[in-house]
């Protein structure tokens, strides 16, 4: 067996190792063994990765680009993340677990949310101002909102990374990419990516570490002007803690208990998919999960019985294997948690229809599951389980299934099967999630908004919005008197 690679930090346009010499090992989580080793950041080396980033916005090289020089920056790194897609992934799957065919797709399909704000970077724009003041010219600008802090979990890291750095960038920003201790190879492989495109020393630095060395002086750094965070809830609540030290503007795009309404009037093949395809795609392992399965009664047997026939033949094994659909997942901890609440599911009064149990194989292999609730009260609907666990509940009425739809602190994703039009219209509008899915479940787009209400976070990320969440307007008022200014004290 050959030598496990070593990932550096990249700070400032170089490779580096951490300060203090801090090195974690990653994991296979197919096999439990580590397979790689990273350095980890100490305090001194956020300091020098802001201070790059800070330095960076007064450096004509990046200060004094135009907009649409920025832009081709960004389509060539689009490009070369489609060229490397494959190898990303290969990392990607063996540093977390997930499944290749999901990594090497969604490294390619990123490529799409850099050309999308590659285009917007020279349709920022400014306004002149019908003002109410004779003899003045008013006018506003759009300028970089500054040094961005970008903080992405192990689980959709490409996808996560560039709904963060794409309109960071496009705006003009400097921003330093931390990436999660859990998993973070192929956040290090994009930075070469990154320095292959041709970005300027400084514009973006990508590091990794623990929380004391790493994540909390980053994200109270007095030099840092926006933090955009994907993660959970009580990770959450340290960096808005954190951000109170400099006042940086902060999105948070958290965890979710989405629920999936079945009328029994939809198709229920669409509608066993779309619940396979919430709960058990990615392994889980997603914020966006439909993991509260809420079925008409009439139709709750029926469309549970098409679950588990489509289930059956789930091929459950190595992530690097194209025909595995169904991997480990990224830590043991995780599965210990499933378990953990699978058992207080149990004592509830729930059944578990199908898996509930850890494979019996090396690595942090659970068997997709199937709960069916007797009532709300149940664990695994209450719990983010970030694991191949789908919970059904039935209910009788359209205003029940709303009601426990919205009975979460959460408020991420949500789903409606249903063939009946003006019921789509109806249902989705009373749901209080950022996103609702009609008919489907899981689809983005760099061109639609994402986020969440409540405890699944604040902002929102993609969309042709986004880009102006990181920039600041200035305006400038001139006066085009030929007169001087007046008297101050002299009051007409």
């Amino acid at each position: 067996m050959g030598q496990k690679p070593h990932y550096q930090l990249f700070i400032d346009g170089e490779w580096v190792d951490g300060a203090d010499g801090q090195v974690m090992t990653s994991e296979n989580p197919a096999t439990g063994e580590g397979w790689a080793t990273f350095a980890c950041a100490a305090p001194s080396d956020v300091d020098r990765a802001i201070g790059a980033a800070q330095r960076v916005l007064n450096d004509p090289a990046w200060r004094d680009m135009t907009q649409t020089q920025r832009g081709k920056l960004l389509y060539r790194l689009a490009d070369l993340i489609e060229e490397n897609a494959q190898a990303i992934g290969r990392i990607e799957t063996t540093d977390s677990g997930k499944l290749l065919a999901e990594t090497a797709m969604q490294s390619a399909y990123v490529g799409d949310y850099y050309r999308y704000y590659a285009g917007l970077a020279d349709k920022i724009e400014g306004a002149v101002l019908p003002i109410d003041k004779p003899d003045m010219h008013v006018f506003t600008r759009r300028e970089p909102i500054g040094v961005v802090v970008a903080i992405v979990p192990w689980n959709a890291q490409m996808f996560l990374t560039a709904t963060k750095l794409g309109p960071a960038l496009a705006a003009g920003c400097s921003v330093v990419l931390k990436a999660s201790e859990v998993a973070p190879a192929p956040m290090l492989e994009f930075a070469r990516l990154i320095e292959e495109a041709g970005f300027p020393p400084g514009v973006v630095s990508v590091i990794t570490g623990d929380a004391d060395n790493c994540a909390i002086p980053l994200t109270r750094h007095p030099d840092v002007d926006r933090i955009a965070f994907t993660g959970g809830p009580e990770t959450a609540r340290h960096v808005v803690r954190n951000s109170a030290e400099n006042f940086a503007v902060t999105t948070l795009e958290l965890g979710g208990k989405s629920p999936i309404l079945v009328f029994d009037d939809a198709d229920l093949d669409g509608a066993a998919n779309g619940l396979i395809a919430g709960n058990f795609g990615a392994s889980g392992q997603s914020c966006v999960a439909g993991s509260r399965g809420l079925i008409h009664r009439p139709i709750f047997e029926e469309l549970m019985a098409r679950i588990e026939e489509k289930v059956q033949g789930v091929r459950v094994g190595d992530p690097l294997d194209s025909d595995t659909q169904i991997g480990p997942l990224c830590t043991a901890a995780q599965v210990a948690k499933i378990e953990a609440t699978l058992d207080a599911a149990r004592v509830g009064g729930a059944r578990i229809r199908f898996g509930g149990a850890k494979i019996d194989r090396p690595g942090n292999y659970m068997a997709p599951t199937l709960v069916e609730c007797p009532d709300a009260d149940i664990e695994t609907l209450k719990t983010e389980m970030f694991g191949p666990v789908m919970s059904l509940l039935p209910f009788d009425t359209e205003e029940e299934a709303i009601a426990l739809a919205n009975a979460t602190p959460y408020g991420l994703g949500s789903g409606v099967f249903t063939q009946n039009v003006a019921r789509a219209h109806r249902v989705s509008k009373r749901l209080k999630a950022g996103i609702c899915w009609v008919n489907t479940y899981r689809a983005v787009s760099p061109i639609a908004p994402f986020g969440g209400y409540d405890q699944s976070g604040y902002g929102r990320e993609a969309g042709i919005d986004a880009v102006l969440d990181y920039t600041r307007t200035k305006t400038t008022w001139i006066s085009t008197s030929e007169q001087p200014m007046a008297n101050p004290f002299v009051m007409r």
